[in-house]
C-alpha cells in the first residue's frame, strides 16, 4: 500500500520548468520585446523561416539581491512535449536588455533541443500555431553552469536561487496541414 501511495505521489509532483507562481514568495519582473506583444505573433525574422536570430528583449529592474539572470525559451506545444529553443545562463545582474541576436559578455549559452548552443527559433510543423514561452529568472547568485548546460541542468540549478521571474509568450505557425 505504501509503495502504491509513493508511486501516486511521484506522479503528482510536477517536472520540467519550475513553476514559481505568485504567492510562493517570488516577485515578478516585467519582460517585453519590441518585436512582438505578449500573446501575439512572433515575426518570421526570428524563426527558422527567416533570419533565425533571437528577438530583442528588455525587462524591468530586479528585486534587491539579484546577482545574475537566466533565460529559458520553450515550446510547450511541440508534438513530443516541451521543446527547448534557448538556454541562456548567468547573464550579469546589471543586464536589462538583450539586443536582437545578442548575448551579453559574461553570459553562457546552453544546449537547446536542436542539439546546438544558442538560439534556434520557432520551427513548428505545419498546422496550428505553437506558443513560445520566454521565462526570465532573477537569481540570488550565479548558477556556475558551463556553456553547453541543458535546460534540465539549469532547472536544477535554479532551485533556491530564484528571486523573481518574468514571462513573455509569443506564437508562431507555419500554415495549414
Amino acid at each position: 500500500m505504501r509503495r502504491a501511495w509513493l508511486a501516486l505521489l511521484a506522479l503528482a509532483v510536477p517536472t520540467g520548468t519550475p513553476d514559481f507562481a505568485p504567492g510562493q514568495g517570488t516577485a515578478r519582473v516585467a519582460l517585453h520585446s519590441s518585436a512582438f506583444v505578449d500573446g501575439g505573433p512572433i515575426p518570421q525574422r526570428y524563426t527558422c523561416d527567416g533570419a533565425n536570430v533571437a528577438p530583442p528583449l528588455e525587462w524591468s529592474a530586479p528585486p534587491p539581491g539579484t546577482r545574475a539572470w537566466a533565460l529559458l525559451v520553450v515550446d510547450p506545444d511541440a508534438p513530443g512535449g516541451r521543446f527547448v529553443h534557448w538556454v541562456l545562463i548567468d547573464l550579469p545582474a546589471r543586464t536589462r536588455r538583450l539586443a536582437e541576436g545578442a548575448v551579453p559578455p559574461g553570459a553562457r549559452q546552453g544546449r537547446n533541443d536542436f542539439g546546438r548552443l544558442g538560439w534556434c527559433g520557432p520551427c513548428p510543423p505545419p498546422g496550428h500555431p505553437h506558443r513560445y514561452v520566454f521565462r526570465l529568472y532573477a537569481l540570488r547568485g550565479p548558477t556556475g553552469l558551463p556553456s553547453g548546460a541543458t535546460a534540465a541542468q539549469l532547472e536544477r540549478a535554479l532551485r533556491g536561487r530564484v528571486l523573481a521571474i518574468g514571462q513573455l509568450t509569443g506564437r508562431y505557425g507555419r500554415g495549414p496541414r
